[in-house]
Parts: structure tokens; sequence; C-alpha cells
């Protein structure tokens, strides 16, 4: 693709990686077959290629509007077209750029707006958001359907192993799950306590900087991945742990470009290239074990169960089948649904700014694992799981969760 980028960004960062990113594209058209929103509304600017050229046409200076925005907007951001493509185009960084430039010319309803602040002030700040959380599972019956639907039902997270190992890793604790999902990090603490594997929480780390991110607040993100840095830098530097956990994929897949996303910031560029490299997802972990699970569950199969792998796992981190190793290790019946491959319709923040889109994508997801037959759901992220339970009574849970219920 040919470019001639305007002068306002052709010579900055943003510009210099844009600029490469667009002429990487040879508008092949294969990333629409596996776009979601293009599946649903048949619309070339609401698929990959649609949108790349009208960030080419942002970036060399044409007419910004609303329009272009709500195509920019509608985008998921999971990146399917990124392992569909042949010319590895990095869609999602160059839709990262466009809608940064978009936002910063086009003034959203004051509506919007303020329903973007507070989803962006009050999310990535975990005691906000968590008493936000229990007042709306207290009153849940006094709310609509639509807003019941966003809340999920108060869970307990068991017991953290007090053991100490020789071997630690740090883990994330985040945001929105210690409130969502609380038990998701304790049961990867116990489950490698077991394995004689310590999980440790820097007191001062946060939200990873992802909501932030894609809701375009990048500057704000980067002082979260800034102060994430602070607050790990201690036990890195001297060695003290071999890895950094993610048990949410939508956090490891941030974390892991923090050395990109940070690369020009002179204080931190090395830092944040050390934290990337020593980021893993549990499921990365975990496979290390399986002889130890399997010895320790056995290999009789269970009752099946259904695998959703997130997409910020099988594309942003392009990890595939490693989680259905370990699940299989133990002794579980797992499956993939049909069209595994495609967006539940969570996405972060996505599932409240485009809920017509995301519960279409919801119910197509959901019918194609009642397919399976399975009689319980697993993921590996918590956006996941809390968007799939909404629309179904069968059990949603993380899988290590799983794993950790096994006898």
């Amino acid at each position: 693709m040919q470019t001639n980028l305007a002068d306002f960004i052709k010579n900055t960062p943003e510009g210099v990686e844009a600029d490469a990113i667009l002429r990487a594209c040879v508008h092949c058209g294969f990333c629409t077959a596996t776009c979601p929103t293009y599946q649903l509304l048949g619309d070339e600017l609401d698929g990959p290629r649609g949108r790349i050229y009208l960030i080419k046409q942002v970036l060399e200076g044409a007419p910004v509007t609303a329009k272009t925005q709500t195509h920019l907007d509608r985008c998921l951001t999971c990146r399917n077209c990124e392992t569909t493509c042949p010319s590895g185009v990095r869609y999602g960084r160059l839709i990262d750029i466009g809608r940064k430039v978009v936002e910063e010319r086009v003034q959203r309803p004051f509506i919007e707006r303020m329903k973007r602040l507070v989803l962006k002030e009050a999310l990535p700040r975990k005691a906000v958001f968590t008493a936000a959380l229990r007042a709306g599972q207290i009153f849940r019956p006094l709310l609509s359907p639509a807003m019941q639907d966003k809340i999920p039902a108060m869970r307990g997270a068991g017991a953290w192993p007090a053991r100490e190992h020789a071997r630690k890793m740090l883990v994330l604790e985040g945001c929105a799950q210690p409130a969502m999902a609380p038990n998701i990090n304790a049961a990867a603490a116990r489950v490698l306590d077991a394995l004689g594997v310590q999980l440790l929480v820097a007191p001062k780390a946060g939200c990873c900087g992802a909501l932030r991110h894609h809701l375009n607040d990048q500057e704000a993100a980067l002082d979260d991945m800034r102060r994430n840095v602070d607050a790990w830098w201690p036990y890195v530097q001297d060695g003290a742990v071999e890895a950094i956990l993610m048990t949410a994929s939508g956090c490891g897949v941030t974390v892991k470009e923090y050395g990109h996303l940070l690369a020009h910031d002179a204080a931190y560029a090395d830092k944040a290239q050390r934290i990337s490299a020593l980021t893993r997802d549990l499921s990365e972990v975990m496979p290390e074990f399986e002889d130890a699970l399997r010895r320790r569950h056995g290999t009789v199969n269970r009752e099946r169960v259904a695998y959703h792998p997130p997409c910020t796992l099988q594309h942003g981190q392009q990890i595939r089948g490693k989680v259905e190793g370990v699940l299989r290790a133990v002794g579980v019946d797992v499956v993939l649904c049909a069209d595994s491959h495609l967006c539940c319709g969570s996405a972060g923040t996505y599932s409240l700014l485009q809920p017509e889109l995301s519960l279409q994508l919801r119910d197509r997801k959901l019918a194609n694992l009642a397919d399976t037959g399975a009689t319980t759901i697993v993921s590996a992220n918590v956006g996941c799981t809390a968007h799939l339970q909404s629309g179904t009574e069968t059990p949603v849970m993380h899988w290590i969760e799983l794993v950790d219920q096994m006898p």
C-alpha cells in the first residue's frame, strides 16, 4: 500500500510505525473472512481492510468525521485478522494509532464522553470498581434486566496458600478480576503451591493499562504501565521471581507489549523490555507440570467441558493448544466449539459501549458452545467468563478453577 502521511504525524514514532504497517497491507481481504463485525454487518468499513483504508486517509490528512469514528469504535480489537493475514500486518497497533488521532479530532456527544470517562476512571481503580460492583450485587433485583446481565454473582476467593517455596512467580492481581472473580488467582496459587511454586503479589501493581489504552486515553495507560514496572522491578532486579504470571489473557497481551509501548521512554524502556520478556500466561507455565498433574489426578475421562479460547490468548499472544493439554492431563474431556477462533463479544469495555453487537456475538458463541454437549464452559480471561455467563445457565469459569476443583 502506497502512503503519503501528513506532516502532523510523518516523522513521529507513531507515524513511522503506522507507515510500515500500512505498507505491509496488500489489500487481499483474507482478514474480512474472519472479522466478527464484518460477518454481522457485511460492511467493508466494518472489516479490517476497510478500517485500514480509513486510518490511511486520516493519517494522510483527510477530513475526520463521526462516521469514521463509528467504524473504528465497532472494531473488537480481537486481532483475528492478524492470525489470518498472510502479510503479517500488525492491525492491532495500527487501529490504536488511528483511534488516538480520530479521538483528538472528533468530539463525541456529551453522554458518550461521560460514559467513557466513568469507565476509564472507575474500572482501573480496584477499590472504586469493587465498591460499585458490590453495590450492584446488593441491589441487583432492582436493576433493569440489561444491567443485571452485566453484574456477576458474588463469589468468594477461598484460601491463599501460606507455604513458601524456592520457586517463586509474581501474579498480577489486576483491577476488575479481584472483584468479579477473586477465586481465579487464589485457585492458581493453590494449584501451583501443590506443585512447588509460590505465587507472590506486588501490592502496588494494579491495572495493566489495557482499559485506558483501548479507551484512547493512552497517556494515562502508559502511566499505569510505568506504575506496574516500578512495583515489579524490585522482585525482577534481584532475581527473586522467575516469571510474571498472568491469569487474565487480556492483561497478558498488554504486559507483553510494555517493551514496545514504552520503547521511547528513556527511563523505562529497558525495564519494560525485561518485564515483557518475563511475562507468561498461566497456560504457558502449566504444561511443565502435566506429568505431575497426570500422576496426581489420573487420566479417567470426566464430564465434557467446552473451552472458549479468548482472542487475547489465541490471536493476541498466539498461544493455542496449551490449555487443552493441561485439562486433558487431569482427565478432562475438553472440546472446542465450531468457530472457536471468533470473539465472544466481551472485548474489554466493548460489551458496555457496543451492547447490540456484543450480545449478538455472545449468543452466537453460546449456541456453538451448547452444541458441544458440554456441561461446563471454561475460558482464560475474566471478561470472557463474565460475558458468557450472563447469557447461559451453564457454569462458566476460568480453566484453572476447574483444575483446582479436581480431587
